[in-house]
Order: C-alpha cells, then sequence, then structure tokens
C-alpha cells in the first residue's frame, strides 16, 4: 500500500512564521491539527496606527513647510 502524501511539509511551517514575523508580530508558538491547518500563535505589540504617525509627522513639519515662492 502507497504512503498517502502529508497534510503539510515543514516549508508549509517556516512560511507561515516568516510571514507572521515580516508583519511584525512576536511568535510565541504554532499547532498543526492532523488535517494541515496551521495556527501561529502570537502576541502582539501595541503598534500606532499608520493616521497617528502621519498626524505626528505632519504636527512636527507644520512650521517648516512654506508656501509657493514666486521666482524672478
Amino acid at each position: 500500500m502507497p504512503r498517502t502524501p502529508g497534510a503539510f511539509r515543514q516549508q508549509d511551517v517556516v512560511r507561515a512564521l516568516r510571514a507572521a514575523k515580516a508583519a511584525g508580530l512576536e511568535v510565541s508558538g504554532y499547532e498543526v491539527d492532523p488535517s494541515g491547518k496551521i495556527v501561529v500563535n502570537t502576541t502582539t505589540k501595541a503598534q500606532p496606527s499608520p493616521e497617528a504617525e502621519f498626524d505626528r509627522w505632519k504636527a512636527s513639519r507644520a512650521g517648516t513647510t512654506q508656501g509657493p515662492q514666486s521666482r524672478p
């Protein structure tokens, strides 16, 4: 009787863990169920929203921006 292919490969787990790390998540573990579903357990770090970062940048640049200058 031939062997059936596995539901997942080690490469699949490595890809999932790398993707979580690339997204800025701190990986605390992972689980693989018999059907091949990979669950990555993470502890998220509080990251400021992009809007808040933009608002801070805009406020820091408020005094340095200049309007259009006329040239002779």
